[in-house]
Formats: C-alpha cells, sequence, structure tokens
C-alpha cells in the first residue's frame, strides 16, 4: 500500500511520502472516526448556520470552491457561506474589513463555524483534520521541488500555519498592499510551516494542533 502510495506521488511529481503506513492508517482512521462522530453531533448546529447564511447571503447557504488537494488533484471544499458576490472587488485575497463579509458571516467566521461542513471533505477523503490548508489553483500545485511533499498528504482543517495566522484578515488588513504581502510574505512562510509539519509529521502532534485550535 505505502508503496502504491509513493509511486502516486512520484507520478505527480511529488517527494515520497514522510509518513509510514501505520502513521497513515491511524491519521485516515482517526479523521474517518472523528467526521462522522462531528458530523452526527453537529447536523443540527450546520443545519441552522446554513439557513442563517441563506438569509444573510441571498444566496446559497453552503460556499463550494474548487481547492487543489493530495498529489495537486482537485476537489471542491464546502463551506458555510460568509459573504456576498461583489462585482467591483476581484481579489481572493480576504480582509477583516472586507466589504463582502455579511454580518452573520463575520459571526461565522469569527468562530470558525463556517468551517464546520468541511467535516463532510474529511469523512469523503478529500481531507484531513490536520494538515496544510486546502490552496486555490495557481498556489498549493505551483510548488516546486522539494515542497512539492506538502501535497503528498491531504489539506487539513487545522494545522500549525493555520493556527499561527488564525488573525490572518486582520493582519492583511494592516497592510497597504495585502495580495502583495500575502504572495511574498504569508504565503512562503506557510510553505515552510506545512514543509516541516509532513517531514516531521507525528500523530501526537496532530492531537496538540486540534486541541490548540477547539480551545485555543
Amino acid at each position: 500500500m505505502h508503496e502504491r502510495l509513493n509511486q502516486s506521488a512520484e507520478a505527480y511529481g511529488c517527494e515520497p511520502l514522510s509518513l509510514s503506513p501505520r502513521e497513515t492508517a491511524l491519521k485516515r482512521g482517526f479523521d474517518v472516526v472523528g467526521a462522522g462522530v462531528g458530523l452526527a453531533l453537529t447536523f443540527w448546529l450546520i443545519g441552522l448556520a446554513w439557513l442563517a447564511a441563506r438569509w444573510d447571503t441571498g444566496a446559497s447557504g453552503f460556499f463550494v470552491q474548487e481547492r487543489v488537494g493530495r498529489y495537486g488533484r482537485p476537489f471542491r471544499v464546502i463551506k458555510l457561506r460568509t459573504m456576498r458576490v461583489d462585482p467591483v472587488v476581484a481579489t481572493t485575497v480576504t480582509t477583516s474589513g472586507d466589504v463582502r463579509i455579511t454580518p452573520v458571516g463575520r459571526f461565522l467566521r469569527r468562530t470558525k463555524l463556517d468551517e464546520l461542513p468541511q467535516l463532510i471533505n474529511v469523512l469523503k477523503g478529500d481531507m484531513s483534520f490536520v494538515g496544510p490548508r486546502p490552496d486555490m489553483p495557481g498556489y498549493a500545485d505551483a510548488l516546486g521541488g522539494e515542497d512539492r511533499i506538502i501535497l503528498t498528504v491531504r489539506p487539513g482543517i487545522t494545522g500549525p500555519a493555520t493556527l499561527k495566522y488564525r488573525d490572518e484578515e486582520r493582519l492583511l488588513a494592516e497592510q497597504g498592499d495585502p495580495e502583495r504581502y500575502n504572495r511574498e510574505v504569508i504565503y512562503p512562510d506557510k510553505v515552510r510551516l506545512n514543509r516541516e509539519y509532513v517531514e516531521q509529521y507525528s500523530f501526537l502532534r496532530d492531537l496538540v494542533y486540534i486541541w490548540r485550535t477547539v480551545f485555543g
């Protein structure tokens, strides 16, 4: 199994897996059980938040967008909608003062409730609880060299880069050129953190990242 995954990684131009067969199985088993339990406990909350988001944005309560997954394969991430479409604003970089964020959306983003539907992605195998955040096309799929080891694991809901940049939107709002700052400062640092996460992988660290995400 591990050899087959390494062959898949090589086919996509990625570095060989750093996770052992046992680590891979343990991580996936935890994801399946955790996502199943999480959805069973929060489906009612997701439903209520979906209704609020639908009312607040005037569109579907779910926001579905293509992201880059394991081995560079695209998948559709599911989140609760927190923004209205604004034809004047074309950037994909979001700051805390973004005019597209609705009042309900601001609450959902602040409490991270907008992330709950990603439990479906975890259960399907598109994502993991812990890993690099799934990037839009043009970022993760553009990684080169040894940085492509990041693509050998499933993207995650949380992780070291997510925790470090928990207040990323506020940080970007303080910059004169948010897109440039994201491209030249934040994104390279995220790549460094995500690469270290994969190279130094530990299931116990995954549990710590989850604990820090839930309890701050």
